[in-house]
């Protein structure tokens, strides 16, 4: 019998459910390999901003229909609490947002509370000054960024072609550029600060695509990458220990 890997919480976020380049099937393939006691889904789950770019035929295949029904078989034969957050790509909950139906909860943000330690838990958008100020200029960059893994695809079956291993050209770039918004906005600081001021040891995001671990002034931050590039998850074990999950390395044989 398979030994499925057991967690106190599970954290991911961007999957981007509707871009061309969203690893749906790998986040449902690692999702259905654990269980876990709480599943926050911290924001961009579905890319509300590429759904509308796409016909009706496109907008939805079987890997997400197995993706939500993966979640919902967590809910119902491990009463797993599933706690969606939402983001600036699927922003269209804010007319929903808070509400809670059974063990899932539609929320803005979230304090989570394990091992004596509290976590102030949110997708980031609103601290990214690109993304709360002018939206118009992070739609340009999300168009941007979709050409750019295009471009990231062709390359990387070039240098299959030369035996070379797979190097993410897109996320490359895209962290640069994000480094540069977040050394203006203080984006991380930003973060750190506010859970500080909610009396909070630390803060979980994701928004950047950028999966790390550190502390910042006495504040822990972590953030759950995504499910495009980096392909990576935050997992508490049962004594409270947190670590980015990376599937590359942790679920490919």
């Amino acid at each position: 019998m398979e030994v499925r890997s057991h967690y106190r919480t599970v954290v991911i976020s961007d999957v981007h459910l509707g871009s061309a380049y969203a690893k749906v099937k790998e986040v449902g393939d690692f999702l259905s390999s654990v269980d876990c006691d709480r599943l926050v889904l911290n924001g961009d789950i579905i890319d509300g901003w590429q759904i509308q770019r796409k016909s009706a035929a496109k907008r939805w295949n079987s890997d997400y229909t197995r993706f939500m029904k993966i979640i919902m078989k967590m809910m119902e034969n491990h009463n797993t609490e599933v706690i969606y957050l939402r983001g600036n790509h699927d922003d269209f909950l804010d007319n929903l947002v808070p509400v809670n139906l059974s063990n899932i909860s539609f929320l803005r943000d979230y304090v989570l509370e394990s091992e004596g330690h509290r976590f102030f838990v949110t997708h980031g958008d609103v601290f990214d000054s690109v993304t709360s100020k002018m939206e118009w200029l992070a739609k340009l960059g999300d168009i941007s960024y979709t050409a750019l893994l295009k471009f990231n695809n062709f390359y990387n079956r070039m240098r299959a072609r030369r035996g070379k291993p797979y190097f993410s050209m897109s996320q490359a770039i895209k962290h640069k550029v994000k480094k540069a918004v977040s050394f203006v906005s203080g984006f991380e600081r930003m973060l750190a600060d506010l859970a500080r001021s909610k009396h909070c040891d630390g803060v979980i995001c994701g928004h950047i695509h950028y999966p790390e671990d550190r502390m910042i002034d006495g504040i822990r931050y972590l953030n759950s990458g995504d499910w495009v590039e980096s392909l990576s998850a935050l997992i508490e074990d049962e004594n409270g220990n947190w670590r980015i999950y990376r599937y590359r390395d942790e679920f490919l044989p």
